[in-house]
């Protein structure tokens, strides 16, 4: 699932349907959050989501981006230990 999360995969990931459009919400705020108008805060509201989790889930998605520029910035990289694929065999040898 993290793999599929990293590459913007949203399809066939064992979420629910109020789940999967939050994380495509998450993805029009890190990509294009000038885009998001009423019609897509509705969307939200339909499948169940309150207006105090819609605002805490543009605080946090809006937290993540601003650390991932500030990183990008300094070309901070981080350990292998954290890769999505496991932790590489050089790594965990030894």
């Amino acid at each position: 699932m993290a793999v599929a999360l990293r590459d913007g995969k949203l399809d066939n990931l064992p979420v629910s349907e109020a789940e999967l459009k939050l994380l495509e919400f998450i993805k029009v705020l890190t990509n294009h959050a000038f885009l998001i108008d009423d019609s897509i805060v509705a969307g939200l509201r339909e499948v169940g989501w309150t207006d105090p989790q819609i605002a805490e889930a543009v605080y946090i998605g809006s937290f993540f981006n601003m650390m991932v520029r500030i990183a990008d910035a300094f070309h901070a990289e981080p350990p292998p230990v954290t890769d999505v694929e496991g932790v590489p065999a050089a790594v965990g040898a030894g």
